[in-house]
């Protein structure tokens, strides 16, 4: 193996969630912060929590609920030469 190429590894350091959890992990970086852990996660928890962000589950139920309805035909009114 060809030296100085590998980048360091870090041994126990801390692992952070947005939930809150602290964890300790073995990795190339001194730091991780991670959105969802085995601790949030609903696979794990059994419970799922929705993390809706400036409303974007409403926004796609109103355009599916749209693209549903059916839509008016508008006939040419120009007449076609």
């Amino acid at each position: 193996m060809k030296k100085e190429i590998h980048p360091k590894y870090y041994e126990n350091i801390q692992g952070k969630c947005a939930c809150g959890k602290v964890f300790k992990i073995n990795s190339t970086a001194q730091e991780i912060n991670v959105e969802i852990c085995g601790h949030c996660h609903p696979f794990y928890t059994g419970s799922q929590q929705l993390i809706d962000t400036a409303g974007r589950v409403e926004r796609f139920k109103a355009r599916k609920a749209k693209a549903k309805t059916p839509t008016k035909v508008r006939k040419n009114t120009k007449t076609q030469k």
